[in-house]
């Protein structure tokens, strides 16, 4: 018994060879709709579970402001350089955009969202609108999350400590008087 193998042959195995993968692939795994790359995530943000498919390479940033609408935490440099991004995570806190969605699954997470409520703004935000602590806007979030953690972790003993410790949180506004003011009061209130 010969067996010859021409050039054809192989060349037409060779192509079929990964086709045949791929269908029996899809014949052995779960009905899903998930892109190559993409995975499913659940996130614990501001006390709700969230539910996403994002790309393996989303930052928690991204799938917070794209993919679940949660917009408070702005982007500003997109390199952890600014602070703008700033989020509690499992209460200490971390700039959303130099960490992975699919890092967090599981751990509490809160953004600028759930610190106050419909009826009533936490104390924070409430001496930033008394201190005038904010022009455009654009970082305040990110000030507010980095100036409750900054009281939290017990760092605003001075208006030295607090400059210190708010250092990466940039407000291109120039309104640092007024950020400091407000978070040297909630420290005395303590």
């Amino acid at each position: 018994m010969s067996f010859e193998i021409t050039r054809r042959d192989a060349l037409v195995a060779s192509a079929a060879a990964p086709l045949a993968a791929v269908a029996a692939r899809a014949q052995t795994s779960p009905a899903s709709t998930a892109e190559p790359g993409t995975i499913d995530i659940t996130l614990q943000v501001n006390g709700t579970a969230h539910a996403l498919r994002v790309d393996v390479r989303t930052s928690l940033l991204d799938a917070l402001r794209e993919h679940a609408g949660l917009t408070g935490s702005k982007k500003g440099c997109d390199m952890g350089s600014c602070g703008a991004c700033t989020v509690h995570l499992e209460g200490e806190r971390v700039v959303s955009c130099l960490i992975l969605a699919a890092r967090v699954q599981g751990r509490q997470i809160t953004t600028i969202e759930g610190l106050g409520h419909d009826t009533a703004m936490h104390p924070m935000q409430a001496a930033f609108v008394e201190h005038d602590a904010m022009q455009c806007g654009y970082c305040t979030p990110g000030q507010i999350m980095s100036a409750t953690a900054l009281i939290h972790e017990g760092h605003a003993r001075s208006d030295h400590d607090i400059r210190e410790w708010m250092s990466g949180n940039l407000c291109r506004c120039g309104a640092y008087p007024n950020i400091v003011a407000a978070i040297r009061d909630m420290a005395e209130v303590g």
